[in-house]
């Protein structure tokens, strides 16, 4: 059974592999996203941002807004 399961199952094999490599890339990407020393970095270049006018108040606590809601769902979930 091992064997026709593996032969019938090759053309499909592309397929799999595709799907694993989306699989791990979005667990990457999540992970960039949700970690919280590159939301601090941010922070800290917004904070920046603020101090020499690159970006007014209300960007700036926008932008702090959704880092934060960011860090907090992630130690939610």
């Amino acid at each position: 059974m091992g064997l026709l399961r593996g032969i019938l199952g090759l053309p499909i094999a592309p397929v799999r592999g595709v799907v694993w490599l989306a699989e791990q890339i979005k667990e990457q990407a999540e992970e960039q996203y949700y970690d919280p020393a590159r939301i601090r970095a941010q922070l800290e270049q917004i904070d920046e941002s603020r101090r020499s006018g690159e970006m007014t108040e209300d960007e700036c606590a926008e932008l702090e807004n959704d880092l934060l809601q960011r860090l907090m769902s992630r130690r939610r979930g």
